[in-house]
């Protein structure tokens, strides 16, 4: 990963580590307040993939009241090139969850699960139109993947693998 000054403009605005962290905090709060328990780490790395890709985003906005393996199911082009792109995603992802956890906002269970602390993250959704149709994303992700709770059945419904 490149020093942040050394990165592109755009690169810095949109995959800036508070906005991603600020994501992965909605999808995990949802995650916790849907099932009780955290969400684990291997789905925190699907939340930006699905949120920040704008076609993927507006299908999952669409559909914010259907299950997501049924959305997945018939939208394939959901699953176009997201192997690629969680890939790509990583290193965003990880700076997200370490500024989550720098900033104490960020719990880590005995079994390996995240959540996040109350009151760390403002509950409010709010920035620009794009900006709190990629946070609805993110706690509709984390609302679904607790809903499913088995990581392989998401995994294998995106074509990736753990």
């Amino acid at each position: 990963m490149k020093p942040w000054d050394q990165r592109p403009f755009e690169i810095r605005n949109l995959f800036n580590p508070a906005f991603c962290g600020l994501l992965l905090a909605r999808a995990i709060n949802e995650h916790e307040e849907t099932c009780g328990k955290g969400m684990p780490y291997s789905l925190s790395l699907l939340i930006l993939p699905l949120c920040l890709h704008k076609n993927t985003r507006l299908i999952l906005a669409a559909a914010n009241k259907s299950y997501f393996l049924k959305v997945v199911e018939e939208r394939p082009q959901l699953l176009v090139d997201f192997p690629a792109r969680a890939t790509n995603m990583f290193p965003f992802c990880q700076e997200g969850l370490s500024l989550l956890a720098s900033k104490g906002c960020l719990d880590v269970s005995e079994f390996g699960t995240l959540m996040i602390r109350p009151r760390s993250v403002r509950k409010a959704v709010s920035g620009t139109e794009e900006n709190r149709e990629c946070q609805r994303v993110a706690k509709y992700l984390g609302r679904q993947f607790a809903r499913i709770s088995d990581r392989a059945t998401i995994y294998a419904s995106l074509g990736v693998r753990p």
